[in-house]
Protein backbone atom coordinates (compact mmCIF):
# COMPACT_ATOMS: atom_id res chain seq x y z
CA UNK A 1 0.00 0.00 0.00
CA UNK A 2 1.28 3.37 -1.00
CA UNK A 3 1.73 5.67 2.08
CA UNK A 4 0.76 8.56 0.00
CA UNK A 5 -2.66 7.08 1.18
CA UNK A 6 -1.69 8.36 4.51
CA UNK A 7 0.43 11.44 3.93
CA UNK A 8 -1.69 13.06 1.00
CA UNK A 9 -3.14 16.37 0.26
CA UNK A 10 -6.02 16.99 2.60
CA UNK A 11 -7.29 19.56 0.54
CA UNK A 12 -10.96 19.16 -0.80
CA UNK A 13 -11.82 21.21 -3.83
CA UNK A 14 -14.53 22.70 -4.21
CA UNK A 15 -16.89 26.03 -5.12
CA UNK A 16 -18.15 27.15 -1.94
CA UNK A 17 -17.75 30.62 -0.65
CA UNK A 18 -15.46 29.25 1.83
CA UNK A 19 -12.79 27.89 -0.27
CA UNK A 20 -13.03 31.19 -2.38
CA UNK A 21 -11.85 33.33 0.85
CA UNK A 22 -8.47 34.71 0.24
CA UNK A 23 -6.26 32.33 2.39
CA UNK A 24 -4.75 35.65 4.17
CA UNK A 25 -8.18 36.25 5.85
CA UNK A 26 -8.67 32.09 6.88
CA UNK A 27 -5.92 31.86 8.22
CA UNK A 28 -6.37 35.27 10.77
CA UNK A 29 -9.84 33.45 11.41
CA UNK A 30 -8.24 30.52 12.06
CA UNK A 31 -5.53 31.70 14.42
CA UNK A 32 -8.50 34.29 16.39
CA UNK A 33 -10.68 30.79 16.81
CA UNK A 34 -7.49 29.50 18.46
CA UNK A 35 -6.44 31.97 20.70
CA UNK A 36 -10.43 32.09 21.64
CA UNK A 37 -10.61 28.73 22.25
CA UNK A 38 -7.39 29.04 24.61
CA UNK A 39 -8.76 31.43 26.39
CA UNK A 40 -11.76 30.08 27.30
CA UNK A 41 -11.62 29.13 31.52
CA UNK A 42 -11.68 25.69 32.18
CA UNK A 43 -15.02 24.47 32.67
CA UNK A 44 -16.64 27.04 31.03
CA UNK A 45 -19.00 24.19 29.02
CA UNK A 46 -21.48 26.80 27.10
CA UNK A 47 -18.04 28.55 25.72
CA UNK A 48 -16.91 25.47 23.82
CA UNK A 49 -20.78 24.74 22.87
CA UNK A 50 -20.30 27.88 21.06
CA UNK A 51 -16.74 27.47 19.69
CA UNK A 52 -17.65 24.15 17.84
CA UNK A 53 -20.85 25.17 16.81
CA UNK A 54 -19.08 28.38 14.85
CA UNK A 55 -16.40 25.84 13.50
CA UNK A 56 -19.52 23.30 12.66
CA UNK A 57 -21.71 25.45 10.63
CA UNK A 58 -18.52 27.28 8.90
CA UNK A 59 -17.67 23.04 7.80
CA UNK A 60 -21.38 23.15 6.54
CA UNK A 61 -21.03 26.22 4.71
CA UNK A 62 -17.54 25.11 2.98
CA UNK A 63 -19.75 21.60 1.65
CA UNK A 64 -17.91 19.46 3.78
CA UNK A 65 -20.77 17.88 6.10
CA UNK A 66 -21.15 18.05 9.38
CA UNK A 67 -18.79 15.51 10.19
CA UNK A 68 -15.86 15.76 8.27
CA UNK A 69 -13.72 17.63 10.68
CA UNK A 70 -14.92 15.71 14.17
CA UNK A 71 -14.07 12.72 12.27
CA UNK A 72 -10.69 13.47 11.70
CA UNK A 73 -9.87 15.26 14.92
CA UNK A 74 -9.58 12.40 16.85
CA UNK A 75 -5.95 12.08 15.52
CA UNK A 76 -4.73 14.74 18.34
CA UNK A 77 -6.16 12.03 20.90
CA UNK A 78 -3.03 10.23 21.96
CA UNK A 79 -1.32 13.97 22.50
CA UNK A 80 -3.71 15.24 25.60
CA UNK A 81 -2.10 11.94 27.12
CA UNK A 82 0.45 13.95 28.38
CA UNK A 83 -2.19 15.96 30.93
CA UNK A 84 -4.29 12.65 32.04
CA UNK A 85 -2.10 13.24 35.01
CA UNK A 86 -4.25 16.45 35.99
CA UNK A 87 -7.17 14.91 37.80
CA UNK A 88 -4.53 13.37 39.78
CA UNK A 89 -2.35 15.61 40.98
CA UNK A 90 -4.74 18.89 41.21
CA UNK A 91 -5.81 19.64 45.12
CA UNK A 92 -9.20 19.95 45.33
CA UNK A 93 -12.83 17.69 46.57
CA UNK A 94 -12.35 13.94 45.57
CA UNK A 95 -14.69 13.22 42.67
CA UNK A 96 -13.95 9.61 42.28
CA UNK A 97 -10.98 6.78 43.30
CA UNK A 98 -9.41 4.02 41.01
CA UNK A 99 -10.47 0.76 42.34
CA UNK A 100 -6.98 -1.30 42.16
CA UNK A 101 -4.41 1.75 42.64
CA UNK A 102 -5.81 3.39 45.10
CA UNK A 103 -5.34 6.78 43.48
CA UNK A 104 -7.70 10.04 44.19
CA UNK A 105 -9.14 12.19 41.00
CA UNK A 106 -10.16 15.46 42.34
CA UNK A 107 -13.39 17.51 40.58
CA UNK A 108 -10.95 20.53 40.16
CA UNK A 109 -8.14 18.34 37.94
CA UNK A 110 -10.79 16.78 36.12
CA UNK A 111 -12.36 19.61 35.00
CA UNK A 112 -9.40 20.93 33.89
CA UNK A 113 -8.02 17.90 31.78
CA UNK A 114 -11.62 17.89 30.28
CA UNK A 115 -11.24 21.74 29.24
CA UNK A 116 -8.00 20.96 27.99
CA UNK A 117 -9.27 17.89 25.67
CA UNK A 118 -11.78 20.06 24.56
CA UNK A 119 -9.18 23.33 23.36
CA UNK A 120 -7.07 20.97 21.93
CA UNK A 121 -10.15 18.95 19.89
CA UNK A 122 -11.80 22.57 18.95
CA UNK A 123 -8.28 23.75 17.61
CA UNK A 124 -7.53 20.95 15.58
CA UNK A 125 -10.86 21.06 14.06
CA UNK A 126 -10.09 24.47 12.61
CA UNK A 127 -6.93 23.63 11.39
CA UNK A 128 -8.28 20.72 9.47
CA UNK A 129 -10.93 22.90 7.95
CA UNK A 130 -8.20 25.04 6.86
CA UNK A 131 -6.25 22.72 5.32
CA UNK A 132 -9.55 21.00 3.61
CA UNK A 133 -10.38 24.52 1.94
CA UNK A 134 -6.87 25.71 1.03
CA UNK A 135 -3.96 24.17 -1.39
CA UNK A 136 -0.92 24.56 0.45
CA UNK A 137 1.09 26.38 -1.83
CA UNK A 138 -1.89 29.46 -1.12
CA UNK A 139 -1.29 28.84 2.66
CA UNK A 140 2.34 29.13 2.28
CA UNK A 141 1.90 32.83 0.03
CA UNK A 142 -0.78 34.18 2.75
CA UNK A 143 1.87 33.37 5.72
CA UNK A 144 4.40 35.30 3.79
CA UNK A 145 1.97 38.32 2.96
CA UNK A 146 1.20 38.04 6.33
CA UNK A 147 5.08 38.76 7.40
CA UNK A 148 5.89 35.47 8.58
CA UNK A 149 9.54 35.22 8.64
CA UNK A 150 10.80 33.69 4.91
CA UNK A 151 13.09 31.14 6.17
CA UNK A 152 10.24 29.70 8.86
CA UNK A 153 7.58 29.57 5.73
CA UNK A 154 10.31 28.01 3.76
CA UNK A 155 11.16 25.50 6.53
CA UNK A 156 7.46 24.43 6.46
CA UNK A 157 7.16 24.23 2.91
CA UNK A 158 10.41 21.72 2.67
CA UNK A 159 8.72 20.04 5.05
CA UNK A 160 5.64 19.70 3.79
CA UNK A 161 7.29 18.61 0.56
CA UNK A 162 9.85 16.25 1.60
CA UNK A 163 7.72 14.27 3.85
CA UNK A 164 6.37 12.29 1.04
CA UNK A 165 9.77 11.76 0.28
CA UNK A 166 10.73 10.66 3.94
CA UNK A 167 7.59 8.58 3.60
CA UNK A 168 8.46 6.37 0.47
CA UNK A 169 12.01 6.00 1.56
CA UNK A 170 10.41 4.30 5.11
CA UNK A 171 8.43 2.22 2.93
CA UNK A 172 10.80 0.96 1.20
CA UNK A 173 12.52 -0.32 4.21
CA UNK A 174 9.94 -1.64 5.63
CA UNK A 175 9.27 -3.98 2.42
CA UNK A 176 12.84 -4.91 3.09
CA UNK A 177 12.32 -5.78 6.57
CA UNK A 178 9.65 -7.67 6.12
CA UNK A 179 11.27 -9.79 3.62
CA UNK A 180 14.00 -10.65 6.21
CA UNK A 181 11.66 -11.28 8.44
CA UNK A 182 10.29 -14.74 7.43
CA UNK A 183 11.88 -16.32 10.02
CA UNK A 184 14.23 -15.24 13.11
CA UNK A 185 17.80 -15.65 12.34
CA UNK A 186 18.26 -18.73 14.50
CA UNK A 187 17.37 -22.72 13.50
CA UNK A 188 14.21 -22.15 14.93
CA UNK A 189 11.28 -21.69 12.45
CA UNK A 190 9.42 -19.22 14.69
CA UNK A 191 8.43 -15.74 13.77
CA UNK A 192 10.96 -12.89 15.09
CA UNK A 193 10.25 -11.91 18.71
CA UNK A 194 9.62 -8.24 19.92
CA UNK A 195 12.88 -7.48 21.14
CA UNK A 196 14.14 -8.17 17.56
CA UNK A 197 10.91 -6.02 16.24
CA UNK A 198 12.93 -3.47 18.27
CA UNK A 199 16.38 -3.83 17.15
CA UNK A 200 15.42 -3.56 13.54
CA UNK A 201 13.54 -0.57 14.08
CA UNK A 202 16.07 1.57 16.13
CA UNK A 203 18.41 0.35 13.30
CA UNK A 204 16.14 1.71 10.47
CA UNK A 205 15.51 4.93 12.08
CA UNK A 206 18.86 5.54 12.54
CA UNK A 207 19.46 4.72 8.98
CA UNK A 208 16.43 7.29 7.88
CA UNK A 209 17.76 9.80 9.72
CA UNK A 210 21.27 9.66 8.22
CA UNK A 211 19.56 8.96 4.66
CA UNK A 212 17.51 12.11 4.81
CA UNK A 213 20.49 14.39 6.47
CA UNK A 214 22.37 12.94 3.06
CA UNK A 215 19.48 13.95 0.59
CA UNK A 216 18.45 17.23 2.25
CA UNK A 217 22.67 18.43 1.89
CA UNK A 218 22.23 17.41 -2.02
CA UNK A 219 18.87 18.86 -2.47
CA UNK A 220 20.38 22.14 -0.94
CA UNK A 221 23.29 22.01 -2.76
CA UNK A 222 21.46 21.38 -6.31
CA UNK A 223 19.31 24.55 -5.14
CA UNK A 224 22.06 26.80 -4.63
CA UNK A 225 23.71 25.49 -8.22
CA UNK A 226 20.36 26.84 -9.42
CA UNK A 227 20.08 30.63 -7.59
CA UNK A 228 18.05 29.69 -4.69
CA UNK A 229 18.63 32.51 -2.36
CA UNK A 230 16.63 32.30 0.72
CA UNK A 231 13.09 33.40 -0.85
CA UNK A 232 10.50 31.03 -1.91
CA UNK A 233 8.84 33.17 -4.94
CA UNK A 234 5.47 32.40 -5.75
CA UNK A 235 3.17 33.15 -8.64
CA UNK A 236 0.03 33.05 -6.80
CA UNK A 237 -1.88 36.61 -6.18
CA UNK A 238 -4.96 36.77 -4.68
CA UNK A 239 -6.96 40.44 -3.95
CA UNK A 240 -8.84 41.27 -0.64
CA UNK A 241 -12.38 41.85 -1.67
CA UNK A 242 -14.90 43.23 0.73
CA UNK A 243 -16.23 39.24 1.04
CA UNK A 244 -12.85 38.31 2.66
CA UNK A 245 -12.93 41.67 4.90
CA UNK A 246 -16.79 40.26 5.96
CA UNK A 247 -15.97 36.87 6.96
CA UNK A 248 -13.01 38.19 8.79
CA UNK A 249 -15.06 40.91 10.56
CA UNK A 250 -17.60 38.14 11.34
CA UNK A 251 -15.61 35.66 12.60
CA UNK A 252 -13.62 37.96 14.94
CA UNK A 253 -17.04 39.16 16.43
CA UNK A 254 -18.22 35.85 16.92
CA UNK A 255 -15.00 34.91 18.38
CA UNK A 256 -14.68 38.19 20.65
CA UNK A 257 -18.15 37.42 21.68
CA UNK A 258 -17.61 34.15 23.13
CA UNK A 259 -14.50 35.15 24.46
CA UNK A 260 -16.04 37.86 26.28
CA UNK A 261 -18.92 36.15 27.44
CA UNK A 262 -17.22 32.96 28.99
CA UNK A 263 -14.61 36.09 30.98
CA UNK A 264 -17.80 37.90 32.45
CA UNK A 265 -16.96 36.23 35.62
Amino acid sequence: MNLHFHLADRYQAGSSWVHRLDPRAKVLMVLAFILGVSLSPAGDWWAFVGYFGLVLGISIASGLGPGYTVRRSFVAAPFVLAALTLPFTVPGPELFKMPLVGWTASLPGTIRFASLVLRTWLAVQAAILLAATTPFPDLLWALTRLRVPAPLVAVIGFMYRYLFVAGDEALRMLRARAARAAARPTTSHRRPSVVWHGKVAGNMVGSLFLRSMERSERVYDAMLARGYDGQVRSLIQFRFRAIDAAALITTLAAVAGLAAWSLRG
